[in-house]
């Protein structure tokens, strides 16, 4: 599914990097966040067995907000409302259809600016 996502991607004419490709989730997970804390990625997309460990991964680095999404509407809502810019999916419950929904919908729904403040204070209180 990760190739099939990839290969989504960049259909839509979106720079693909493969972070540690091969690795184990934590590494996925680090190295994605990693990539998008310090502006070498604008967003990040992590997947894993259930989307659990790589999710909890990337949100270890400062400044990523990764948010698992099982739906599209959830992936809007964490766009939307949380400013996420991380979306992990789980394969175990995913099609590529599904999954390529899921990541659609969070590259396409802009951040609500009225939730600013709230996002700040997620970013001050993970420092």
């Amino acid at each position: 599914m990760t190739e099939a996502l990839q290969a989504h991607l960049a259909a839509r004419g979106h720079d693909v990097v493969a972070v540690a490709a091969g690795d184990e989730w934590p590494e996925v997970g680090r190295g994605v966040g990693e990539a998008v804390s310090s502006g070498a990625a604008d967003l990040g997309v992590v997947c894993c067995w259930t989307g659990t460990g790589v999710s909890i991964a990337a949100n270890k680095v400062a400044g990523v907000r990764a948010a698992l999404c099982t739906d599209a509407e959830t992936a809007r809502g964490a766009r939307r409302w949380n400013d996420a810019n991380v979306v992990a999916v789980g394969l175990r419950l995913s099609t590529e259809a599904v999954a390529a929904e899921i990541v659609d919908a969070f590259l396409d729904t802009p951040t609500d600016p009225d939730e600013a403040a709230p996002v700040a204070r997620v970013e001050r209180d993970q420092r």
